[in-house]
């Protein structure tokens, strides 16, 4: 009993008399007691910076604004320009101001110590398999083919299928124009639009806005309506892979275009033609792209005319690999003036491409003796381009009288 009353004692002293103590100084000291319900209340978070980016002005300049206080230095990389320098301001935003922009949507990244980085203030994103990037609108007048107008529009239906050729679950987008209606007699001339190295089968219509661009022009009575198909463009998907050799590997290039042109030929016009009230033959097809893609269109195009009369390239990627065209269209010569209605080949005159490639085929068709379309335009690699390209190649197909 005498040991237990001890233990008991030895208790209350270690535990409650420095507590005690402690309340007592606390009481004793106003401070300290101050201090430490100071200490018991929850902290409030810093207020972060209500960040406007991207800021579009009446002039058509635009503001762009990233927060980033610990960045030694951050770039606007802005599409179809060169990258600028951003300014530091005393907050720790990076701010940049362009002089005025032509009417268009602009893609465009912040490049921080290195890092490429999308606008966390901007919710609007441009889709890419390698390279995401935010993207602007700087409105343009209605005349803009790019701009939805208050006229009729298409439906953009979205199909997924697995592909036996290239043995994975992949998709494909298709325009509609106004009016179609699946249950009636009338039908359409069918073009299929490809999309360049990087991009995901909904580019023609997130980024290039064919859709609009369809809607406008049929409102404006100056192209012919139409069922577009936008499939994805891999054969090989691998080549889009950021592990893996990329666009550079000559095989893995070969690969990718064969199997797409399989998967295209065997699996999506099969279906198109099944679901869809298109018109068949060669002279109701119609096939273009932009650089991968338009390096697939005329290889597709141009060694198939038995299925396609209407071929186009916006900036294409042609004679990669091959430095002897006559061997990339073994079969093309002046004789098949007659079954071309239209091929049409557009490149913009500071593109990497236009020597390398698209002047020097134009060269080639012109020894060739084979009638063809050259549009030279202002621009570079750009959807800045690609998207008058389209707006212009659109109202002459399926317009018989084109030679």
């Amino acid at each position: 009993m005498k040991r237990t009353l001890i233990l008991v004692f030895a208790f209350f002293m270690t535990v409650f008399i420095p507590a005690w103590t402690q309340s007592a100084q606390q009481e004793s000291n106003p401070a300290a007691q101050s201090q430490t319900a100071a200490e018991a209340q929850p902290r409030e978070a810093p207020q972060r910076e209500n960040i406007i980016s991207p800021q579009v002005h009446p002039d058509h300049s635009v503001t762009f604004r990233f927060g980033d206080p610990s960045a030694e230095q951050v770039m606007l990389a802005l599409e179809g320009s060169a990258p600028e320098p951003m300014q530091k301001g005393i907050n720790g935003v990076w701010t940049f101001t362009t002089a005025p922009l032509e009417p268009e949507f602009y893609g465009y990244t912040f490049v921080a110590d290195g890092v490429s980085l999308v606008d966390p203030s901007n919710s609007l994103l441009k889709p890419n398999l390698l390279q995401l990037s935010s993207l602007v609108h700087v409105p343009g007048p209605p005349t803009f083919p790019w701009e939805v107008n208050e006229v009729p529009h298409g439906v953009v239906h979205h199909h997924f299928y697995h592909s036996s050729v290239v043995g994975d679950n992949r998709d494909f987008y298709v325009y509609t124009p106004p009016g179609y209606n699946p249950a009636a007699r009338k039908r359409y001339p069918v073009f299929y639009l490809l999309h360049g190295y990087s991009d995901d089968a909904s580019a023609w219509t997130a980024v290039g806005r064919a859709n609009v661009i369809f809607d406008n022009l049929l409102a404006q009575g100056i192209t012919q309506p139409m069922i577009v198909v936008m499939p994805l463009g891999y054969g090989a998907p691998e080549i889009v892979s950021r592990a893996g050799p990329g666009f550079r590997d000559k095989k893995l290039r070969r690969e990718n275009l064969d199997k797409f042109r399989e998967a295209l030929f065997t699996e999506v016009m099969p279906r198109i033609e099944k679901d869809y009230r298109v018109k068949t033959g060669r002279n109701n097809t119609a096939i273009a792209g932009l650089s991968m893609g338009g390096g697939e269109s005329l290889d597709i195009g141009l060694n198939n005319l038995d299925r396609f009369a209407w071929v186009g390239s916006f900036s294409g990627a042609v004679g990669f690999d091959q430095p002897d065209l006559g061997k990339e269209f073994p079969q093309l010569s002046s004789q098949d003036n007659s079954r071309l209605r239209l091929l049409w080949v557009a490149c913009g005159r500071e593109d990497p491409l236009v020597g390398a490639m698209n002047r020097r085929f134009d060269r080639w068709l012109i020894a060739q003796k084979i009638h063809f379309t050259e549009i030279w335009t202002p621009g570079v690699h750009s959807w800045l381009v690609w998207r008058d390209n389209l707006a212009h190649f659109a109202p002459l197909l399926f317009q018989h009288n084109n030679r």
